[in-house]
């Protein structure tokens, strides 16, 4: 639901990026290796929706390797 604070977020998100102070932290942070970006993508891998879905893609695959051998 966007709400008053949903909407102000957006703005500032958005100044942001209007004001170069976006593109400046993203440049640092590709200098310094991504460490942020590389600390958040492991958290996410392991929240419970990405490891099910993980399951049900490796299953899928291996669905389609049996299906193919036959």
């Amino acid at each position: 639901i966007i709400n008053e604070q949903v909407r102000a977020e957006m703005r500032r998100i958005l100044t942001e990026i209007q004001n170069g102070t976006f593109a400046r932290e993203w440049i640092l942070e590709n200098q310094a290796g991504r460490p942020s970006l590389t600390a958040y993508r492991r958290q996410e891998a392991e929240l419970l929706i990405e490891r099910v879905g993980r399951t049900l893609r490796e299953g899928i695959m291996g669905m389609k390797a049996r299906r193919t051998s036959v």
